[in-house]
């Protein structure tokens, strides 16, 4: 039902570049003509909101819960703009990448942002679509103005002077009808296979802390870690405080990167399942060389959310510069010992688990200092032997990390499948009525509907290296 839609009959030029074609019974006016601005202030008593590039409109608290933001919101909120269900409401800096859409909810937003509502009768979530496809955000983007992209600025005189195409209210509710189910069928997707992507990960971790605790030989005589997350551990093995495993643990530089910048800097963003990505492009300009990393370096969160705090990356090289920031912590190891074999150890779940108690809350954070960090024990064998455990754990992981992958690379396959449908349908490059039609009555969508509770409501990637592991899967 989702993919068996075909063309319009009839097409016409919309006379809009970004718009290209669109049925010949379609509208195509200024968004002047379907929206006027909204600037009610003086609502101190409503809720938060934030317009977020990812999800649109939502409530403020559900932002800052999510993530490690903070909340920036002045205390006297009188010229803070009211926002009603069925207005669309976008940051004027951000809206060329997508930080638009129609609210479902009653709040007030930042006076930065802009609120706009829909002139007569017109299907809000129909906009809430069309407004957030990639095609309208470089349209957008074009009408931005500003001396450098963290400047950009979409105006209100400026959006009401983009063209937007407008199809009958019955024909609104029922793309609509159709985008809506086709959504929540390829979160259902996604949702499975984000489930199989912790379920492997969770095998692998489990593989992973019996190795990094007992070593490859099962006949190896144990002594009594001391240490609760690595119970008995083989008698040879070296029991020390993880900052004699390195040389050195170091902060970042707290210099802001810029797009200019032509040395990257590495963010927390850029640490993901054990492995260090390099930004293409923006960066700092200068930097002092104590602060550049080098093969072999890991790179630890030490400022994050409960759930990302003290992750850790391995950098492999890079062919140029690169220096990291000041809520990263630079670890460089000793010669004796496998920068790849503490990289496995200090991404072990159960490890993850014991640093994280060690972390101080705060509002929306914790904080992992590096003193703090350096007083949790490993216990480590000779190099020789780390080698050997990395090896074979590549070996005998290989079959998961490419489960793993493939399942990862169908999200990505699925969710540009649902940007491309989204921008086809709006923008009438599909037709969808018939479709629609044969969906199922309200009752039973409201039976899916219920259904999806049991899903989140985003389908943000899952890091399989953060699966929980249970200490009874890797008992002997």
């Amino acid at each position: 039902m989702i993919s068996d839609n075909k063309p319009y009959s009839a097409m016409r030029d919309s006379g809009v570049p970004w718009l290209g074609a669109v049925p010949a019974h379609w509208e195509v006016l200024p968004n002047r003509a379907l929206f006027a601005e909204v600037t009610a202030r003086d609502n101190i008593d409503e809720q938060m909101l934030s317009v977020t590039i990812k999800r649109g409109v939502i409530e403020q608290q559900q932002l800052l819960t999510d993530s490690s933001k903070k909340d920036s919101s002045r205390q006297d909120k009188s010229a803070y703009k009211l926002v009603c269900p069925g207005d669309v409401a976008y940051n004027k800096m951000r809206a060329w990448q997508g930080a638009v859409g129609v609210s479902e909810l009653r709040g007030i937003v930042s006076p930065a942002y802009i609120v706009m509502r829909p002139v007569g009768s017109v299907v809000p979530r129909y906009f809430h679509y069309l407004l957030r496809t990639r095609v309208f955000a470089k349209e957008a983007e074009r009408w931005s103005y500003g001396i450098t992209s963290d400047m950009w600025s979409l105006r209100p005189e400026h959006f009401k002077l983009i063209y937007c195409c407008l199809p009958s209210n019955k024909e609104q509710a029922a793309i609509v009808r159709f985008l809506d189910h086709a959504d929540r069928r390829i979160r259902k997707a996604i949702r499975a296979k984000q489930k199989l992507i912790v379920l492997l990960g969770g095998q692998k971790q489990a593989i992973i802390h019996r190795a990094v605790t007992r070593g490859l030989d099962p006949d190896v005589r144990l002594k009594h870690s001391g240490v609760e997350w690595f119970g008995a551990v083989p008698e040879h093995w070296e029991m020390m405080p993880l900052k004699r495993a390195f040389l050195s643990m170091d902060y970042g530089i707290s210099e802001s990167s810029s797009d200019t910048g032509a040395i990257p800097m590495l963010t927390m963003g850029h640490l993901k399942d054990g492995r260090v990505t390099v930004p293409p492009s923006g960066g700092v300009n200068s930097v002092d060389s104590s602060l550049l990393l080098k093969a072999g370096d890991l790179l630890f969160n030490r400022t994050n959310s409960p759930a990302l705090v003290g992750k850790v990356g391995l950098f492999t090289g890079y062919d140029s510069p690169v220096t990291f920031a000041s809520y990263l912590v630079r670890m460089r190891p000793h010669l004796h010992h496998e920068p790849e074999y503490l990289n496995t150890v200090l991404n072990d779940a159960l490890f993850l688990s014991a640093a994280r108690s060690e972390a101080i809350p705060s509002l929306h954070q914790s904080n992992l200092n590096p003193t703090r960090y350096g007083r949790l024990h490993l216990v480590l064998p000779p190099q020789s032997e780390q080698r050997q455990i990395f090896q074979a754990l590549e070996q005998e992981t290989a079959d998961i990390v490419g489960g793993i992958n493939v399942a990862q690379n169908e999200i990505s396959l699925l969710r540009e499948y649902r940007t491309r449908l989204i921008a086809d349908v709006v923008t009438g490059k599909l037709d969808v009525r018939e479709a629609a039609a044969r969906l199922p009555d309200e009752g039973e969508a409201a039976e899916e509907a219920l259904d999806d509770a049991v899903l989140a409501e985003s389908d943000e990637d899952i890091d399989a290296s953060a699966a929980e592991v249970d200490p009874e899967d890797v008992a002997a």
